[in-house]
């Protein structure tokens, strides 16, 4: 039996950032039913998991464009970089990534993505040391 887009974005998305649908549930699903799972089947299930492009290089664009787009979107770039990290990225790739993007979103915006990088990684280290 074939799996729907829907579960494949589910297991996906648990794999990477676990908790993510129950957590923009808790937070949005009294305002937009649904939205959650639209994320996960969509995001997860229909771009992240196509298979003409490795998962890594996925992340690596983007946290590139959210890098480029500036610092409205560091919640957003944090979830990516760790994502990215549980994906194969090294700490290094993705800094090198970020600071490509001074070239096209500025130098505010790739310093700003460098500190959202940098917290992610201190917290990855943290909870590999705990």
């Amino acid at each position: 039996m074939t799996k729907t887009t829907t579960e494949i974005g589910k297991e996906l998305s648990e794999s990477l950032n676990p908790g993510m649908e129950d957590a923009l549930d808790a937070r949005y699903g009294h305002l937009l039913p649904g939205m959650a799972e639209g994320v996960v089947d969509f995001a997860y299930g229909r771009q992240y998991a196509r298979p003409a492009l490795p998962l890594r290089d996925r992340y690596l664009a983007t946290i590139a464009a959210l890098t480029a787009l500036g610092g409205q979107t560091r919640p957003q770039l944090k979830v990516n970089i760790a994502g990215g990290l549980k994906a194969g990225l090294s700490q290094t790739e993705i800094a090198e990534v970020i600071w490509q993007m001074s070239l096209y979103g500025g130098f505010p915006a790739a310093i700003n993505g460098l500190n959202a990088a940098l917290e992610v990684f201190e917290e990855e280290d943290a909870a590999t040391l705990a």
